[in-house]
Parts: C-alpha cells; structure tokens; sequence
C-alpha cells in the first residue's frame, strides 16, 4: 500500500468520527451559565409547544420552530442543519410519547444537550404497537387543556432551572397564560355539558380530548398517524356507526385530503367540519383554534 493511500485512510478514519461529533456532539451552551444580557436560545419540536415557549419565556428567550410551517411533524425528520441548530440552543423541547421519533438519534449518538419532555407528570394513555412491536402511548396531550397546563409548567421549570435569575419572570408569565388555559378549560365543559358525546373524529387524536369532558370518540383512522388509509371495510363500519348514533357531522383535518370524510357524510346526509389536532405550524394561536374545534363540536354535539 503506498503512503498517499495511507495517508487518504488515516483522514478519513479521524474525520468522519470528528464529523459527527460536530453534528451530534456536546452542546457547549449546556456547559456554561448564561451571560448577564444573553437569552434562552430554545428550540421547540412543533407549534404549539413552541407557543408555549413563547409565552413562558417572552423577550428572555431567543425561541425557534424546529418542523417548517405547513408541515406535518409525525412525518419530519431532521436535516444536518436542523441537528445543528439544536446543538447551538440551551434546550430543546419535546411533546414527548414517541412523537418526535428523531430523538432517539439524538441521544444514540451521545447528544449532550437538555431535552425537555413536556409529558412529565402526565397519564398516558396506551395506544398501538409499533412496527417492531413495541408499545406507544397517544401523544396528542397537547389537545387536553387541562395537560396543556402541564406542559407549560414543565416549560417554565426547565426555564428556571437554566437561568435561575430570570426564575421569576419564567413563573410569573406561566401563571398567567395558564390562567387563560383556565378559561378555555372551563368553556369547553360549560358548553359541552349537556351535549351529545359520540362524534366521529377524522384519526386518533382526541382521546385525551374526550376522556376529559366525557365525550366518546370514533374515528375514521384508528391510528395516531392521519396519514393511514381507509378500507372500504372501515368507510362502511363508520357510516353504520354514524347512522346507530344519529350523527350527521364527520371531521376532517385542515391538511388530510377530505373525500373520505365526504364520503361518509354524503352517505349519511350530513356533512364535514373541521376538528384540528393543532399538529401542523398555521395561522392562529392555541387558545383561538381550540376555541374554534369548541364550536365545531357544538355544532356536532349540541
């Protein structure tokens, strides 16, 4: 073997493993307290825990959107960039449950910075096995406001706990957005109450929904994914459904396609609402999109 092939194998053996380093390696902001004048850099998995962040951290932190704008996060997966964007923030944080399924990455590869998993403290709900037979929960926390509250406050501990001389502010703006949360919690069931409680949701994604103002879902999908198909088996399953319980509004999603729904809705002579998982990044906040799913299900229920 001659040296200037020795040579080309020598870099390559040193270069690749300094490569991932870069990509997947310690993050030195996670290191070091923060300066005096300096923020929170933060990056939020999708929209609305990036919301959250935002209202948690205000002008204190610098706070990013990890999934673009329009596109769906069961399905993205992180480029080079992306990896090295989270690699220059202070945290990163997760719904948790398996619905960032590039975090394992992550750590496999000895990622060093604070993930923050906003499912702490709350009750999963079982779900579907996955392809390798492992069991998932239902990640759709998000859509309960009472466990929406949760993420927050875990959101605002993370914040205290990396920049301890802001613990105040972190805390005291929790507080107040948590308080709106009430609000919206206290709508829901004031104005579901006396409702109707079967509705026919387009995928699984309400559970934690209706288990907590008593309502039933069905679904077109059954899985957590809205990207599954629907046999002529299910579409038939659903329209009898739908026919046994009087129910004359089928949902659908703002970015699944809405012929099935319509389908369904023509056979049954009703017809298609909206009922967001609030999943892809769109124009509007949490409060104002939940309030609008709340008036969609009145409709429905009501």
């Amino acid at each position: 073997m001659n040296t200037q092939i020795k040579l080309a194998i020598i870099s390559i053996v040193v270069i690749i493993p300094l490569s991932s380093f870069a990509v997947y390696g310690t993050n030195p902001n996670t290191e070091s307290p923060l300066s005096e004048n300096s923020k929170l850099q933060v990056i939020s998995s999708f929209n609305p825990l990036h919301e959250f962040a935002q209202n948690v951290g205000k002008d204190k932190v610098d706070a990013i959107l990890l999934v673009p704008v329009g596109v769906e996060p069961h399905d993205w997966e992180p480029t080079i960039k992306d990896v090295q964007k989270m690699q220059a923030s202070n945290l990163i944080i997760i719904n948790g449950i398996g619905f960032e399924n590039w975090v394992e990455k992550l750590e496999d590869n000895n990622y060093q910075g604070i993930i923050v998993d906003t499912s702490n403290g709350i009750l999963i709900n079982e779900s579907e096995d996955d392809e390798h037979g492992h069991e998932l929960g239902d990640p759709h926390i998000w859509l309960n406001p009472v466990y929406a509250k949760i993420q927050v406050q875990n959101i605002a501990d993370a914040f205290s706990k990396h920049d301890p001389q802001n613990q105040q502010y972190y805390q005291s703006n929790a507080k107040s957005y948590i308080e709106e949360l009430n609000l919206l919690d206290l709508q829901i069931r004031n104005e579901l109450s006396s409702c109707n409680s079967d509705f026919i949701a387009f995928h699984d994604a309400f559970s934690y929904f209706a288990d907590e103002y008593d309502l039933h879902q069905h679904t077109i999908i059954s899985s957590n994914d809205p990207h599954g198909e629907a046999t002529a088996k299910t579409l038939e399953n659903v329209i009898s459904t739908a026919k046994e319980l009087d129910i004359k509004i089928i949902f659908s999603e703002e970015t699944v396609d809405t012929r099935t729904s319509e389908t369904i809705a023509h056979e049954i002579g009703g017809k298609v609402l909206v009922l967001s998982p609030l999943e892809v990044a769109s124009e509007g906040t949490y409060i104002s999109k939940m309030t609008q799913n709340l008036e969609n299900l009145q409709e429905a229920l009501c």
